[in-house]
């Protein structure tokens, strides 16, 4: 089961059955999932095995199966000798087909030649195409005409008219531009598992006695040490423990330049080490390390269809019978209307089934999208089905989450002045860095954090609680507190108040030092945005779509973020109910809109919008499942780029289209008014499936990284 029809083929066989409440098909992994009870699914593998295929139980059960909840199948049916096994087979078929032609040409016209002829012809059939026949003849039982029905008529009919070289070298070329077609297939489908072969096999792990041991991932426990070396790569997720380093990251999101790692921060399997040797703590089993969930996600999405999907299979649907049906008009009526002899009526209509075989039509839109989500999940954009590769093209608005998405979500010192005479500024930092560096406040960790740090003795240090900190610094009483602490010590003035106004205004947090006498300094502290949030802004708005901040901070804080950002609109104090109404205020006045954040705060605004989309999704399971679209960095350019790309995509699927029914239609009158052979036809038919392949897996070599 490797392509698209084959798949309706499947859910057809077994719809009547009663019980099965999900199928999911991964065309790619050549799996179905059947969640269904025990008896339902015994059914349901009969009646895929009736309708031609051989479904075999998976080695692993997916979740559920033990009780009779699910049941996973695998089915090669159709395999068509892609891999070095068959290739004797093909080559062998090839050969007597020739042999055949060669004798059908030069032999003299004699019964033992002839005999000997069609022996080769009949040998050559049979090694290339007993699969097809097979599956040609139960098709034809059950009334479908699928492309094995259509080549099983036709090259029996070549055969039976006398056309058996002919035959011969159709069936054996058909089976070898299949085999060719399904590698290429396959490139589209294993682009991305190719990411999963970066992880190692093995890791050096500290064991109890504190010495060091190389063992197998499978078997790596939560919790276990694992040290890596420069110029090694992660073998599983973790947290860095001990050493620091620089990390080249781009297998998971997608950037090009290393990343700094120190104690504390996130590792993914398959990223590779590029400097000091660490130690890292594991907190994913290699099942479930961030790679592999990737790598499953595409999968998933492999298995869902686009629109334009849908439409090529319900038009093949209606196409492929109304060939069939000209065809027969062709043998039936060809010696009434246009002075034929029976056998050239019957010949053309035989040329007329091969042309009108739908594979290339089938295959152009699935190859194209498997190879448009490839290119995303290389550069670290995770899109969860086709739907949503083809749907992004027509966004027209987007809502972006203030912090984490626009800004860092990080607080950090922008400002900060000496406000008093009673110290100058170096005193005034050393001892603000001292209080602050005693509290875990966020607000004085980025003001600790902004100052240069001193160990400066802290006497008597307390927190007044929602107003800041207080201690005894040299002899002396300080403060470091906000807005409302300094107006309870009744030492606000009205030029302090106007400074605070201007800070507050553009969104910025101030904490006051102060002393007895007064305030000594002033510190401002903000969430400030990303290098990268003004050039996306301007990437979408280039594109035709209107972005718009909602966020739950204030009113000013937000319109200053925005107009820092280059968003024109800015919606403050939202929470996440009055999100989601601005969602659908959005998709009522633009159209298809789509929301950015975090995946978990803003999860009724993402399920509302057309395409939701987590931002600095590596490693987090809640965000990676909310949203339809993952940026596994925290780079908002990338939603512009999943716009472009999604363009490509389309205009990929449409080329593929054209050319798949262009070509059979100059061919279809070729063959009824011209003289077009089963050769020409068979040339044509996988001609255009080689193509539309070709042209679809020119989106894995496109790039969607920020210029």
């Amino acid at each position: 089961m490797d392509c698209a029809s084959e798949e309706s083929e499947i859910r057809r066989a077994v719809e009547h059955i009663t019980g099965i409440r999900a199928m999911t098909f991964q065309l790619g992994q050549r799996t179905i999932a059947i969640d269904a009870p025990l008896a339902s699914i015994e059914q349901a593998l009969a009646a895929i095995r009736e309708a031609g295929f051989d479904p075999q139980p998976m080695q692993h059960k997916v979740e559920g199966a033990a009780s009779g909840s699910a049941a996973s199948s695998q089915t090669d049916a159709h395999d068509h000798g892609a891999g070095s096994d068959n290739a004797w087979r093909l080559g062998g078929a090839l050969l007597l087909a020739i042999g055949a032609e060669v004798l059908g040409f030069f032999a003299p016209d004699t019964q033992a030649w002839e005999g000997a002829g069609l022996a080769l012809a009949a040998a050559a059939i049979w090694l290339a195409g007993f699969d097809v026949y097979k599956k040609g003849l139960t098709a034809l039982r059950h009334g479908r005409l699928n492309i094995n029905a259509l080549m099983t008529v036709a090259v029996t009919g070549a055969f039976v008219i006398g056309q058996w070289p002919e035959a011969a070298m159709v069936m054996a070329l058909y089976a070898i531009a299949e085999a060719i077609e399904a590698r290429a297939v396959d490139r589209a489908r294993n682009a991305i598992k190719g990411l999963l072969e970066m992880a190692p096999e093995e890791a050096l792990v500290r064991q109890a006695d504190g010495s060091w041991a190389t063992l197998p991932v499978a078997s790596v426990v939560l919790g276990a040490v694992v040290q890596v070396r420069p110029g090694e790569r992660v073998p599983m997720d973790g947290v860095l423990s001990a050493g620091s380093t620089s990390i080249n990251q781009a297998p998971v999101t997608g950037e090009s330049i290393p990343v700094g790692k120190a104690v504390g921060d996130p590792v993914f399997a398959g990223t590779v080490n590029e400097t000091g040797t660490f130690e890292f703590e594991v907190n994913a089993l290699a099942s479930n390390s961030t790679l592999a969930r990737i790598i499953h996600a595409v999968e998933q999405a492999q298995g869902t269809r686009a629109p334009t999907q849908g439409f090529v299979d319900r038009f093949s649907a209606i196409y492929t019978p109304s060939v069939f049906v000209v065809a027969v008009a062709v043998a039936l009526l060809g010696p009434w209307l246009l002075d034929w002899t029976w056998l050239e009526a019957v010949y053309k209509a035989l040329v007329l089934l091969v042309i009108a075989c739908p594979c290339a039509l089938v295959i152009s839109t699935p190859v194209t999208i498997v190879s448009g989500l490839a290119a995303a999940a290389r550069c670290g954009i995770l899109i969860k089905g086709g739907i949503y590769l083809e749907e992004a093209r027509k966004l027209k608005a987007i809502a972006l989450d203030k912090t984490g998405t626009i800004t860092e979500g990080k607080p950090k010192l922008v400002a900060w002045e000496v406000i008093g005479t009673e110290v100058d500024a170096a005193a005034a930092e050393y001892i603000a860095a001292a209080l602050s560096g005693h509290s875990d406040h966020p607000v004085s960790r980025a003001i600790a954090a902004g100052l240069t740090p001193n160990k400066a003795e802290a006497k008597d240090f307390k927190a007044i609680a929602g107003r800041g900190v207080q201690a005894d610094i040299g002899g002396a009483v300080y403060v470091l507190g906000n807005h409302r602490l300094i107006e309870e010590r009744g030492q606000c003035s009205s030029a302090l108040e106007a400074t605070l106004r201007t800070h507050e205004e553009a969104g910025r947090t101030v904490s006051l030092l102060a002393s007895g006498a007064g305030p000594v300094a002033l510190f401002a502290v903000a969430d400030t945005i990303k290098a990268s949030s003004r050039e996306a802004v301007a990437s979408l708005k280039a594109l035709g779509i209107t972005p718009v901040m909602l966020t739950g901070d204030n009113q000013a804080t937000a319109t200053a973020i925005a107009h820092e950002a280059g968003i024109d609109e800015a919606r403050g104090n939202l929470l996440p109910e009055d999100k989601l109404e601005a969602i659908k205020a959005l998709q009522a006045q633009h159209g298809l809109t789509a929301m950015t954040g975090d995946g978990i705060n803003d999860a009724p605004a993402l399920a509302q919008a057309d395409i939701g989309v987590a931002m600095g999704a590596a490693g987090t399971d809640t965000a990676m499942e909310a949203a339809d679209v993952v940026v596994m960095n925290d780079d908002l350019r990338r939603i512009a780029e999943t716009v472009l790309l999604s363009r490509s995509t389309h205009a990929v699927l449409w080329q593929n289209i054209t050319l798949a029914l262009g070509i059979k239609t100059v061919f279809l009158v070729l063959a009824v008014f011209g003289s077009a052979t089963m050769w020409m036809a068979i040339f044509a038919d996988m001609g255009a499936s080689l193509l539309v392949v070709a042209n679809g897996l020119r989106l894995l070599k496109k790039s969607v990284e920020p210029s």
